[in-house]
C-alpha cells in the first residue's frame, strides 16, 4: 500500500451530523495508528485539538486556518498572517453595520461581545471566545507585532454582498475571501492552501513521503487544491458538485461515516 498518510477536512467531512466524531470514525483511526491522521481546517488550532484527544493522536501534526498555520506538537513549523492594514480597512467598512468580526491569531480568538454568532461558533467549534473590540484588538497585535491568521465576518448577507465586494476590489491581491455560506466571509492570506500547507508539512516532518503517499477527504472549495494534488482525493457524498468533479473517489456522507468507510476499506 502506497499510502502512508491520512488528512481531513472537519466541518462537513468529519464530523457527524452532531458536529461530533462518531465511535465508528475514532474507532477506524485508532485501528490503523501509527499511520499518521493529519487534520487540517479553517478551524483555530484548540477548535481541533479536543478532536485529538478523542483520537488518542494528540502528538501528530495540525494544518490550522486553511493552511495559514502550521503546528508539530504545539510548535509553530509554519505561520503566515494577513497584513493589519486589512484587518484595518475591515474594521472601519463593518462600523455602522450589524457585521460580527471574530478575529483569530494561534490560539486567539476575540470577539466584540458574545453575541447571536459568537455563540454559535462557541456551539460549534467547543472553543470560548475572549471578549475584547476589534479595534481594540487591532491596537494590541500592532504592539505584539503580530497579525490575524483568519477573520471571519458573519451577519446579515447584504451587508456581507456589500463588505465582500470592497475587499475584494481593494485586496484581492492580499487575500482570499471564502463564501462558506451566505452569512459568512472567511479571511485569510493569498498565499496559503490547504495544498501549500500539506506540502510545507510533508517537507518537515515527513521528507521520505510524497503527494502521492496521501489520501485525503474534503468537501468545499477550500478542499479542491489538496484533493487533486494527492495520490487520492476522496470527496465525501456531501460535497459540492465542484469537488465531486475532480475526485478520485466519492464516499458517502459526513452524517454516515463516509471517511471512516474509506479508511477501513483502503487499510
Amino acid at each position: 500500500m502506497s499510502y502512508k498518510l491520512i488528512c481531513t477536512d472537519i466541518d462537513g467531512t468529519l464530523l457527524n451530523k452532531d458536529r461530533e466524531l462518531s465511535k465508528e470514525t475514532i474507532a477506524e483511526v485508532q485501528r490503523i495508528s501509527p499511520i499518521p491522521f493529519v487534520l487540517i481546517s479553517s478551524r483555530m488550532p484548540k477548535a481541533m485539538r479536543h478532536l485529538q484527544v478523542k483520537f488518542k493522536n494528540e502528538s501528530t501534526p495540525i494544518i490550522a486556518y486553511n493552511g495559514g498555520l502550521v503546528m508539530d506538537n504545539f510548535k509553530i513549523v509554519h505561520s503566515t498572517c494577513i497584513d493589519n492594514a486589512v484587518l484595518e480597512a475591515t474594521i472601519k467598512k463593518c462600523n455602522h453595520t450589524e457585521i460580527h468580526l471574530s478575529l483569530f491569531y494561534v490560539d486567539e480568538w476575540y470577539v466584540p461581545k458574545m453575541d447571536y454568532w459568537a455563540k454559535r461558533e462557541q456551539h460549534n467549534t467547543k472553543v470560548t471566545p475572549s471578549i475584547k473590540l476589534p479595534s481594540e484588538v487591532l491596537a494590541k497585535w500592532k504592539q505584539e507585532g503580530k497579525g490575524a491568521h483568519k477573520i471571519m465576518c458573519m451577519g446579515d448577507e447584504n451587508e456581507i454582498d456589500i463588505l465582500y465586494k470592497t475587499l475584494e476590489e481593494r485586496f484581492s491581491e492580499e487575500i482570499i475571501l471564502y463564501r462558506s455560506k451566505p452569512t459568512y466571509i472567511e479571511i485569510s492570506h493569498r498565499s496559503i492552501s490547504k495544498k501549500t500547507a500539506l506540502a510545507l508539512l510533508l517537507k518537515h516532518k515527513y521528507p521520505d513521503l510524497s503527494f502521492k503517499n496521501v489520501v485525503a477527504f474534503g468537501d468545499n472549495y477550500n478542499d479542491i487544491e489538496m484533493l487533486k494534488a494527492v495520490g487520492l482525493g476522496v470527496a465525501v457524498a456531501n460535497a459540492n458538485d465542484e469537488v465531486l468533479a475532480i475526485s478520485d473517489r466519492i464516499t458517502d456522507t459526513n452524517k454516515n461515516n463516509g471517511v471512516a468507510k474509506t479508511i477501513k476499506a483502503l487499510f
